[in-house]
């Protein structure tokens, strides 16, 4: 390889490094912020041990990550052949713990949507109607894809303020227009005028299922691209560190 593109290859490495230290810099802040912040789903869910685990696990791939970066990049301006070792080994091990995952998710769908049900259920059960930021979440998810609960509007039977309440209250994100002409709110708890709620049959796990398999195309892509990508960086890393001249200690002068 030429000078030239050893070159290219170099500061091609550092950009993609670049790129992968700032995209571990949003995990980890985003993980954090599921930790921290008083109006997370953490907060809501201060009892679920999966939860917790799925926000640590996010701080640590977004650190891993942060640490790859820093790692390509020095490897890659310095041209450290240590380095640039260590990060194609790094990012190998990634590219086969991401298909690792993958055929986890995909055999074991079940045990995946009956512990979606616990934490949802649990969300549901302490909804308080006061439009908090895990609300919000929740009710954009019932209003967009026309759904109520996770499995459906029975997963609301559980829900503190509907129990206590004198009235005949639903959640307002679940309402179905076509069975009431009210104007209802977008969020919260509204009154109903009969018992039985004009809210969506269908369970949120359906419409999930129904846009992942209607957008199965651009999830496909979206996995296949970073995959295209972790493979790119491997054989730029590979590529600048055959290309990397030895020192010829011979030449040293011996004193």
């Amino acid at each position: 390889m030429g000078k030239g593109c050893v070159t290219a290859t170099k500061y091609f490495l550092f950009l993609f490094n670049l790129i992968l230290f700032l995209l571990g810099v949003l995990i980890t802040g985003f993980g954090l912020w599921l930790l921290l912040d008083n109006q997370s789903f953490i907060v809501v869910l201060n009892n679920n041990l999966s939860v917790k685990v799925a926000c640590y696990i996010l701080i640590g791939v977004g650190a891993f990550s942060m640490l790859m970066g820093f790692i390509g990049c020095v490897g890659a301006i310095y041209e450290i052949r240590c380095l640039l070792g260590l990060f194609f080994t790094c990012l190998l091990l990634i590219l086969v713990a991401q298909i690792t995952a993958g055929a986890l998710i995909y055999f074991q769908k079940s045990l995946l949507n009956e512990e979606m049900s616990k934490i949802v259920s649990q969300v549901l059960e302490d909804y308080p109607g006061n439009s908090s930021t895990t609300e919000q979440a929740w009710d954009f998810i019932q209003r967009n894809m026309e759904c109520c609960g996770w499995n459906g509007r029975q997963d609301w039977s559980g829900n503190m303020i509907i129990v206590n309440s004198s009235q005949l209250l639903f959640p307002c994100s679940c309402q179905n227009a076509s069975l009431s002409a009210a104007n209802f709110s977008d969020s919260g708890f509204c009154e109903a005028q009969t018992p039985d709620w004009p809210v969506y049959d269908v369970g949120c796990a359906t419409s999930v299922e129904s846009w992942l398999l209607t957008n199965i195309g651009i999830v496909l892509g979206i996995c296949l691209g970073v995959a295209l990508v972790e493979v790119l960086g491997m054989i730029l890393s590979i590529c600048l560190c055959k290309n990397i001249q030895r020192e010829d200690y011979t030449k040293v002068p011996k004193y």
